[in-house]
């Protein structure tokens, strides 16, 4: 497998300068320049439209845009590769976020960066600020608490909450496993799959695995394999419970030995000597960013397919993918939750776009492609109105 050509670099001084001011604008709908536009848009028009929401609230959803607007919220424990530096430098990611949902499904959205750690303080906000937005995007929440938090808002909260570090990489790559199945000749359920990684993504891209009818799933953490005998409790005990049904024990060496699939989402690095072991024709995901726990032309020696999250090699497993159609076609057919039936529609929707251009450098679309999110958010409307 051959590098993609990588773009020009790109300077410093350019990137903080494409950032000065931030990367987002509020815009009227209608034009202000005139008193009678005026006098509609605000004092005295918009009293009639506020005693209107007044007597009857659900006008609230077709007279302001909070039902289509969606809340990118932060409070800057896991940002990027960055870590934990805090809401205000979390600021620049989530305006980035906005952008993408405005560019890619029409939505509005607002950053929300929240000064506090505290879960309990972060759901209390978000439930006091409801009547403001329409759904909530979680992002760069550090595990486990990311599990609780979104546990809990989704109970608490009357509209669609997901946490995109979590479901989004896990619903582009089922999309992306998916094809490399195609493309490699093998049935999913047959699949000897070892996930590295034991934090947001790595139980999310468990979790929707099984759910897809993978049944041989092992994780790894920075200990070694998930397994009964660890006595590992919380999210990480109850994965335990449901993977690895041939009981291994052990490091990368034990998990990967015959495995068909890699699925790299953790800062760590997989020996070269350890990926000759794999099943023959392997698939190797190696995803973090900036960089992938194998290089890339690494992964090509032992295996048939390879994926990475950069933009500058084939097969970029990116979450703008998905969750841009997910929130569209949550908000799209009035869900009021994200489900799982939902995210593997548009994992399903996502696969399904490559079509007769399949190949094993070409198992997704591009995250440019302007196909994806009305694919994505048609198959969660689907799926939405049958659950």
């Amino acid at each position: 497998m051959t590098s993609a050509v990588a773009p020009a670099a790109i300077t410093e001084e350019e990137i903080f300068a494409a950032h000065e001011g931030g990367k987002l604008s509020v815009e009227t709908k209608q034009p202000l320049d005139s008193i009678r536009a005026l006098s509609i848009a605000y004092t005295p028009g918009v009293a009639q439209v506020s005693r209107g929401i007044a007597a009857d609230p659900q006008r609230a959803t077709t007279h302001t845009w909070a039902s289509r607007l969606v809340a990118v919220v932060s409070d800057g424990t896991a940002v990027l590769g960055l870590g934990n530096i805090g809401a205000a430098a979390s600021l620049p990611v989530m305006e980035g976020k906005s952008a993408l949902f405005k560019t890619f499904a029409g939505l509005n959205s607002i950053p929300l960066v929240l000064d506090t750690t505290d879960v309990d303080e972060i759901i209390e906000t978000l439930v006091r600020l409801r009547p403001s937005f329409g759904a909530v995007n979680l992002e760069d929440i550090s595990a486990p608490r990311c599990f609780e938090l979104e546990q809990r808002l989704i109970e608490a909260l009357d509209c669609p909450v997901m946490h995109d570090d979590q479901h989004g990489t896990a619903i582009v790559v089922l999309a992306a496993l998916t094809n490399a199945a195609r493309v490699t000749g093998r049935d999913m359920s047959g699949l000897r799959v070892v996930i590295s990684g034991a934090g947001a993504a790595g139980v999310a891209c468990a979790n929707i695995l099984l759910e897809a009818g993978v049944h041989d799933v092992v994780v790894l953490d920075s200990r070694g394999i998930l397994s009964a005998g660890r006595g590992l409790d919380g999210a990480k005990g109850e994965l335990a419970a449901r993977t690895n049904p041939r009981n291994l024990e052990g490091g990368p060496a034990e998990a990967m030995a015959g495995a068909d699939v890699f699925i790299g989402v953790s800062s760590g690095t997989v020996p070269e000597d350890v990926l000759a072991t794999m099943a023959p024709e392997a698939v190797i995901f190696a995803l973090s960013n900036p960089d992938p726990e194998v290089h890339p032309d690494v992964a090509a020696r032992y295996a048939a397919v390879v994926a990475t999250g950069r933009s500058d090699f084939p097969n970029q497993i990116n979450n703008v993918l998905a969750f841009p159609g997910i929130f569209r076609g949550a908000l799209d057919s009035g869900a009021r939750r994200i489900t799982s039936a939902m995210k593997v529609a548009a994992a399903r929707a996502i696969a399904d776009l490559v079509g007769e251009e399949l190949a094993p450098d070409h198992i997704v679309p591009s995250p440019l492609d302007p196909r994806v999110a009305p694919a994505v958010a048609a198959a969660v409307a689907a799926a939405a109105r049958q659950d």
